[in-house]
């Protein structure tokens, strides 16, 4: 990481600094004059300082400490001219230090010890070159008022106290300016460090809320400090104002309490609430050595379940792939046999039902083989936009040709007469629907009666595409419900459980949501949820105009 800090930095820095900075050098001045007012009206029984002409005086003060309350109170509205402003009250501030030591010569050496003040303040905000200027012109005047201010002639002593204050001006002044650059260097880059913390904290809470992983902290009272969303949901949502963890989750709390004494973990799944995930707690300490705050992690077992599901599938479409061709071919070999056998004239019926059983396993066989082909052949989608309602009807009339229904009936029904339009794959898309009215036919029908299946395309809220597979068959109970779209879950004698797990998988791929929705009165309903064709702005601005009526 660069350590170049950026301009803004530098500016939010600067112009903070150079406020203080103003500030002071005003309320410096605001004394100063005070000093002068002092001086000049102390009472004459002191004895000092002796006032050549105490008028001048008198007046030089006053006015200069009139000077000095107006820059004050202009302080914040001078800001955006800050070094306009520091230049113009410097050159003040000279004038009226040599003319209070013309006036008051008593007290010349504090009088330019002050000066040197309003000089080295100024160069913390002015450029070297102009705070080099004030002190060269602060110089001029100590030793002008040496040479012809004073009456008689000035001595060696006079010139060469002149001479330093001068010397003194200038080393002030270049130190001054040295340290306010490398003071604002230094507060810019605080501030970026600062920006940057408080961004890696916002950054790092994000990632830890969002964690599937549940996350808490908890002191040795065995309260909670902390805890992200997946722990909130994991413990059976508590409310926000209960943090003790011994009555929230007494079984992990007294799993957290067994590791504190005994250093050993339980490893087993426990479930923290009714209704949630089971989980298997870890425990670590937040600093080594220190018992007073912990942190303990929850594991979602459905989680590492779904991982290792999803490893497993993996693994098998490797494997599948590497053996498909040594499978197919033996099995397309069989299956030619079995077809010359079956136009044999010579066969009795025992051998020709023979025949046909080794056909039927065949093509089940198939079946299976493509099926688990296709979890390794992740082909990308090559969405074009379609009229829904089109597409429906040509893929019944594509499936009735192809296939003989017999008694089973399949519709496609399109609600509405305004064209639905969608974003799919249409290969893709096919075998989804194509897998859909297959079960539909299969299952989806009452004993002793025929399949009754609708596919139907309509539009639903906000213009969104939906085609529906419906039947009107028993029906799935709701347990099994729930696992119907699992690979390898299968309730029937000779299904592989892989088809409507592929379905979701190529929905997945097309931005499209497959789900099961029961149908009252009977029936099951399978809902495929597209997307629909982007907008131009002129459509948009339309539909917006029409919703807003």
């Amino acid at each position: 990481m660069s350590s170049t800090v950026p301009l803004n930095a530098q500016r939010a820095a600067g112009t903070a600094t150079i406020r203080h900075e103003l500030t002071f050098l005003n309320v410096f001045r605001l004394v100063q004059a005070l000093v002068y007012v002092g001086l000049a009206f102390s009472p004459p029984g002191l004895g000092w300082p002796k006032l050549a002409t105490p008028d001048f005086a008198r007046t030089v003060a006053m006015l200069y400490l009139v000077f000095a309350l107006g820059a004050l109170l202009f302080n914040r509205r001078s800001m955006p001219y800050a070094r306009t402003v520091v230049a113009t009250t410097l050159a003040v501030d000279i004038a009226a230090a040599l003319l209070a030591i013309a006036a008051i010569h008593d007290a010349r050496i504090g009088i330019a010890m002050m000066l040197a003040v309003n000089l080295s303040a100024g160069a913390l905000i002015l450029p070297l070159r102009l705070s080099s200027f004030f002190a060269s012109l602060a110089t001029l005047g100590m030793l002008g008022h040496t040479l012809f201010g004073t009456t008689g002639s000035p001595g060696d002593r006079d010139l060469l106290e002149a001479a330093l204050f001068g010397l003194a001006y200038f080393a002030t002044t270049t130190l001054c300016h040295v340290l306010g650059r490398q003071l604002r260097a230094t507060e810019a880059l605080a501030e970026q460090r600062s920006t940057d913390l408080a961004n890696l904290a916002q950054v790092n809470e994000l990632i830890i809320r969002r964690m599937k992983t549940g996350v808490l902290l908890v002191d040795d009272a065995n309260r909670i400090h902390q805890i992200n969303e997946s722990a909130w949901m994991l413990m059976g949502n508590p409310g926000a104002d209960q943090r003790d963890l011994g009555q929230l989750a007494p079984e992990l709390s007294r799993r957290l309490y067994h590791w504190m004494t005994s250093g050993k973990l339980d490893e087993t799944a426990t479930q923290l609430a009714d209704g949630v995930p089971e989980v298997v707690p870890r425990f670590t300490r937040l600093a080594p050595n220190d018992d007073s705050h912990v942190l303990i992690f929850l594991d979602d077992t459905s989680l590492l379940s779904r991982r290792a599901e999803e490893l497993t599938l993996t693994s098998l479409g490797r494997l599948s792939a590497s053996i498909a061709h040594e499978i197919r071919n033996p099995l397309a070999a069989i299956r030619y046999s079995a077809q010359l056998l079956a136009e044999s004239t010579s066969m009795d019926s025992t051998d020709q039902r023979m025949v046909e059983i080794i056909n039927n396993h065949c093509i089940r066989l198939n079946e299976i083989i493509e099926n688990i082909l296709q979890l390794s052949r992740r082909e990308r989608s090559r969405p074009e936009t379609l009229d829904l309602g089109h597409w429906a009807q040509a893929f019944v009339e594509e499936y009735c040709q192809g296939n003989d229904l017999g008694a089973d009936s399949l519709r496609a029904i399109a609600n509405g007469s305004t064209p639905v339009a969608a974003v799919a794959d249409p290969q893709q898309l096919q075998q989804v629907v194509w897998n859909l009215v297959q079960n539909a036919l299969r299952y989806g029908r009452l004993p002793g009666e025929p399949a009754r299946v609708m596919v139907v395309t309509r539009q639903g809220e906000h213009g969104v595409p939906i085609l529906e597979v419906i039947d009107r068959g028993p029906g799935i109970a709701p347990k099994v419900a729930a696992q119907i779209f699992e690979p390898f879950y299968t309730t029937h004698e000779y299904g592989t459980g892989l088809g409507l797990y592929l379905a979701r998988q190529m929905s997945d791929a097309n931005q499209a949501a497959l789900e099961y929705v029961r149908v009252a009165g009977g029936g099951s309903c399978f809902r495929l949820v597209l997307t629909p064709p982007a907008r131009s702005p002129a459509e948009a601005a339309e539909t917006t105009q029409t919703a807003a009526r």
